[in-house]
């Protein structure tokens, strides 16, 4: 898949379909994907927080997962499909696993979020084979989970942590974990297991889900936002003008 550059930061074009697609040539080889996302909050946070810059770059594969970056990138002439949520591939990639018979290994959340996650998977795909599942604090020894993931046989692991720590942890043990697609999938868990509620299609379609998120916490979320949002549209800008400077340089005759 074509790859642009944004920030410093490499990340893939194409439709959620050709992202499947590449994912499922890449699974029947065993070929090993590093899965990650960016959206407007973590492309800034990458540019102070190094080890999450490490953890992204590591990735093989870097969907775009913010209409945000998605409007950045065609505002510096980049040609987007569209936006791959990063749920929604998660949803792809959960009935590739029955079609295909993989088994997989869900890590993260609180446990009674993992066991309503866990059933309500088994409901909705039937036929899924859940070979593991681990609640989201193991901190105090990573290396057991990292075994019992490996143990487990798992074609996929699905990682419901929040950054950085999700990342940061994907990219530390990826060669020990023993299988051939890791993906980080946020708070995934938490939307089927029906604790927190999804943004509705038009506002995800029109690149919103940011204002449910703040209209459902506004005294947590309202800072954030603004702060973030900010230093992005003042990176993006900064980005459009380097990128401009390069062009009329390039143009300019040699003497």
């Amino acid at each position: 898949m074509k790859k642009i550059k944004i920030f410093n930061c490499f990340m893939n074009v194409g439709s959620m379909d050709d992202t499947v697609n590449e994912i499922e040539k890449n699974l029947k080889q065993n070929l090993f994907i590093q899965h990650g996302v960016v959206n407007v909050a973590k492309l800034i946070n990458m540019r102070s927080n190094l080890s999450l810059f490490k953890s992204i770059s590591s990735c093989n594969m870097i969907n775009i997962d913010g209409m945000g970056v998605v409007w950045a990138a065609r505002f510096l002439g980049y040609k987007i499909p569209e936006r791959v949520s990063g749920i929604d591939l998660f949803y792809r990639l959960l009935k590739l696993s029955v079609k295909q018979n993989y088994p997989i290994f869900l890590l993260g959340a609180k446990a009674e979020i993992l066991d309503s996650t866990v059933k309500e998977l088994q409901k909705v795909y039937p036929g899924i084979i859940i070979a593991g599942y681990h609640h989201g604090y193991f901190w105090d020894d990573e290396r057991s989970v990292v075994e019992l993931i490996r143990r487990s046989g798992s074609k996929m692991l699905f990682v419901a942590i929040t950054s950085p720590a999700k990342e940061n942890f994907i990219d530390k043990w990826r060669n020990e974990l023993g299988v051939d697609l890791v993906m980080g999938v946020g708070g995934s868990f938490d939307v089927i297991s029906g604790s927190v509620s999804r943004a509705p299609n038009w506002m995800q379609n029109s690149g919103l889900e940011w204002l449910y998120r703040l209209l459902q916490e506004p005294r947590r979320m309202w800072k954030r936002y603004l702060i973030t949002n900010s230093k992005f549209i003042f990176l993006l800008f900064k980005e459009w003008i380097d990128m401009r400077k390069g062009i009329v340089f390039k143009r300019k005759p040699h003497l």
